[in-house]
């Protein structure tokens, strides 16, 4: 069964990850990031045949423990090539929650996920300031090159905190490169997350020393978002 959920949809029937959380709080309220935001080109990072020969989403994996059991939110997954590997290593005792804000990429997933029968799937149409991710469901959340493209990055993190499970863990892979060329310094990655309260854990280079993955811990409580103060670019 592969599960889609949107703001309006109801909870998710035999045990399955519920619906969409209610709207978390709104975008205004947070400041704008005092950095470019990238434009979305593509609903993939490359074609998937390079990314598997390099062996990106298994050495992703192992650095991140995934194994068998676990929720794993895959934030702005796109095209689906981390959803259909997650599926795999969690297991029919895990899930996977793959999370987009476009309607026709959600859709274009979905037949995806039916087409190669993943069910322990679901999909959530968020919005690009809230994940709209179910309260406490998420033990690992992963945000693939993707992150240099969120024009609201406070909100989004902020909001992410009420749906991760004590001990969860917020991962980014991502270019260590300038924004406007899809990546993301590490130092502003670093000082973003940092004023939302998260505290980077692990650092790890997965390509050279340009693609890196950096693993943080959300806080208990994140500031209110008048007390949040932006970072420049470094």
């Amino acid at each position: 069964m592969t599960l889609i959920v949107s703001a309006c949809s109801a909870a998710a029937p035999n045990g399955a990850v519920p619906a969409v959380a209610p709207p978390g709080l709104a975008q205004e309220r947070f400041p704008k990031p005092q950095r470019p935001v990238a434009s979305i080109i593509s609903d993939q990072w490359a074609g998937e045949d390079s990314r598997e020969r390099a062996g990106e989403a298994a050495k992703v994996m192992d650095l991140l423990g995934i194994r068998p059991g676990m929720t794993v939110a895959d934030i702005g997954a796109g095209a689906g090539y981390y959803v259909g590997r997650l599926s795999k290593r969690v297991g029919p005792g895990g899930r996977v929650i793959a999370q987009e804000v476009d309607r026709r990429t959600i859709d274009r997933l979905g037949r995806r996920v039916s087409r190669e029968r993943l069910d322990n799937v679901s999909l959530v149409l968020g919005e690009p300031h809230d994940p709209r991710l179910p309260p406490r469901s998420v033990s690992l959340a992963l945000m693939v090159h993707m992150y240099h493209e969120i024009e609201q990055p406070f909100g989004l993190l902020a909001n992410l905190v009420p749906a991760m499970q004590p001990n969860g863990r917020v991962a980014i892979l991502d270019v260590d490169g300038p924004v406007l060329a899809h990546g993301t310094p590490h130092a502003l990655l670093s000082c973003e997350l940092a004023a939302v309260g998260y505290r980077e854990v692990a650092w790890h280079w997965i390509e050279g020393r340009s693609i890196y993955l950096a693993v943080f811990e959300p806080a208990a409580e994140p500031p209110a978002p008048e007390r949040i103060v932006p970072c420049g670019v470094r």
